[in-house]
């Protein structure tokens, strides 16, 4: 074996110093300035950046059944899934052109073909437009309800009024807490109202947070010291917020609503310059707040209170059973003691404040209550602004008042009430903590619908994430996109005493025909055997003309109808349905034509 065998070459280090210098070519004057002209080199393909994948989600849909495009009947289904259940189920007062109807609710078409997905209902607060077709509601579906204390009370007095009293589980729930309702649950958010134990809700749903904010506004200083709970709206506002559904019913204010203590300064001045006066106060029942403060006053100027309307004693036993009102021992009186107190020593609480034709303020008017006449020793305050519709019963009233010689304030003479519902500071201010994806702008009508949705858009929220919808409309989401996909049944079923639903377009119609035009009876008699007229033509007129001042019209309209029947034939006679529409476009044309009215025309055909 060779020496080159037995030991590898070992490998030299190379030494930085000792390495053989390199030589570059110098580049020339010429050279460098053909470097300088040549076009720069094409950069580089930028890197793709992958776009994040839109995480699929269990869809979950909206379906407003009442109170978009109106005030009242607030009603809103949450459906996931296998799972349903709905916020709110409340009542509105029927239009002028509904005459005879007692109320109006939803209609619970749909809830009713889905009965066995519903989870349950939860609801906001106690004012009738939120809990006044409840019971209707759990007639058809019984589940359970999830409400706060007093909300939970004044529901109860709904339920025994129409004998579900024990048959319905009703779930007491404070603000902080959550209801699990199948796939998604339910969150309680405290804010202010015109009303004690009002919430908002954070439903938290597999595609993401959606908050409702029930009706509520900003009031640092309420009375029951209880605040909103502006904090927790702003920490899902950080974690992220779906859909924001918030009360656009003051949408078109500006500014901020004022505090519900505002009223009491405004009470205390009042009763002062309503010494030596018997003091009467119309406001809503469901105000326990407002209550508290004249009840305050009452104890300050050393008087008795006195309660009228059933909705109103109803609404302040409840509130005094639960601890809401703090009533001084001695102080509230029955309406049989009044007669034992001095006039100027009584505050009388009433109902009324909307100028409700039945209603004890209207009837005190009227001079037409059993146990109030009005007279120039009272001073009487209205505590509530006229709703949208009620200006012409509210302006009847006190003009009646004012004719008995009381002195009547309201309204837009002294702060005498304030609104629940936030302005438009608020509104920017609930859309600024939650920040939401989407919104959707409830409670109110279309116009203040838009004027919400301006406000949102403005704070910067994309025109196309704002939605403005319709009572029916199915509104999707995946927690990507939201968009209206369908309709469902929906509209307004109306209560006339213990019929519901029995009043249709028809019914109405009809009403609304004997109501500006009257009504005509046409009676004959007709032998069988002969098929001969032997009785009448008779007509009775109600609503139309009063008979003994048109006494030629009506003699004139029964030759008409002789001549008519002496020009049937036998064949005609027989056919009765054609021999009443015969005697009905005879009458109305002649009718029409001598007076330019359109009476309902009814024939009776009696047989002998």
């Amino acid at each position: 074996m060779n020496e080159k065998e037995k030991k590898p070459k070992a490998r030299k280090k190379t030494d930085t110093a000792a390495a053989p210098k390199r030589y570059y070519k110098k580049k020339s004057a010429a050279e460098k300035q053909v470097k300088a002209e040549a076009p720069a080199a094409a950069p580089a393909p930028a890197k793709r950046t992958r776009q994040p994948k839109e995480v699929k989600r269990t869809p979950v849909r909206i379906i407003p059944l009442g109170g978009l495009n109106e005030i009242g009947k607030n009603m809103t289904v949450f459906e996931c899934s296998n799972d349903m259940f709905i916020l709110d189920c409340g009542l509105a007062f029927p239009d002028a052109d509904m005459p005879g109807v007692d109320i109006v609710i939803p209609d619970f078409t749909y809830v009713e073909r889905n009965r066995d997905k519903l989870r349950g209902i939860v609801i906001t607060h106690g004012h009738e437009d939120h809990i006044g077709g409840l019971a209707y509601l759990l007639k058809k579906v019984n589940v359970p309800v999830y409400a706060t204390r007093l909300t939970i009370g004044l529901i109860e007095g709904k339920l025994k009024e129409q004998g579900l009293y024990g048959k319905v589980t009703l779930n007491v729930v404070e603000p902080k807490k959550t209801v699990k309702l199948g796939c998604m649950a339910v969150e309680f958010i405290k804010v202010n109202h015109s009303i004690p134990d009002s919430v908002g809700m954070a439903i938290h749903t597999p595609a993401g947070i959606i908050v409702h904010t029930g009706d509520f506004k900003v009031d640092y200083t309420p009375i029951d010291g209880k605040i909103i709970d502006l904090a927790r709206f702003g920490e899902l506002g950080n974690r992220g917020v779906l859909a924001l559904m918030a009360d656009s019913t003051n949408a078109e204010r500006p500014g901020y609503t004022h505090s519900e203590k505002t009223v009491g300064a405004s009470f205390d001045s009042l009763f002062k310059k309503g010494e030596g006066k018997r003091i009467i106060i119309a406001t809503f029942s469901s105000n326990i707040h407002r209550v508290q403060q004249i009840i305050n006053c009452a104890v300050r100027y050393g008087r008795k209170v006195a309660v009228f309307g059933r909705s109103m004693i109803n609404v302040i036993n409840t509130a005094i059973e639960l601890g809401y009102l703090d009533v001084p021992d001695g102080i509230l009186i029955d309406i049989e003691m009044m007669n034992r107190y001095e006039s100027e020593r009584i505050v009388l609480i009433t109902t009324g404040s909307q100028g409700e034709p039945m209603s004890a303020l209207t009837r005190m008017a009227m001079n037409d209550h059993k146990k109030v006449n009005i007279t120039p020793m009272d001073f009487i305050i209205i505590s509530a602004t006229p709703i949208p519709g009620n200006e012409k019963f509210v302006t009847r009233v006190v003009n009646e008042l004012m004719k008995s010689g009381a002195e009547v304030v309201y309204e837009a003479m002294y702060e005498v009430h304030v609104s629940g519902h936030a302005c438009q500071e608020e509104l920017k201010l609930m859309l600024t903590l939650t920040k939401p994806k989407f919104f959707i702008p409830v409670h109110g009508e279309y116009k203040h619908l838009k004027k919400h949705a301006g406000l949102a858009s403005q704070l910067g929220i994309p025109d196309e994430n704002i939605i403005i919808a319709e009572i029916g409309n199915v509104i999707e989401t995946d927690g990507n996109r939201m968009g209206i996909v369908s309709q469902v049944p929906s509209g307004r079923v109306l209560v006339d005493g213990l019929g519901v639903g029995d009043v249709g377009s028809i019914v109405l119609r009809d009403r609304k025909h004997l109501a500006q035009d009257g009504l005509i009876i046409i009676v004959i008699g007709i032998e069988r055997a002969s098929n001969e007229i032997v009785a009448g033509p008779d007509i009775i007129s109600r609503g139309f003309v009063y008979v003994r001042e048109s006494e030629e019209l009506m003699e004139e309209a029964r030759l008409l109808l002789t001549d008519t029947l002496s020009a049937c034939s036998a064949a005609e006679l027989r056919e009765w349905n054609t021999l009443k529409g015969k005697m009905r476009d005879a009458l109305s044309d002649y009718i029409y034509q001598k007076t330019k009215r359109s009476p309902m025309i009814l024939p009776i055909i009696m047989e002998t």
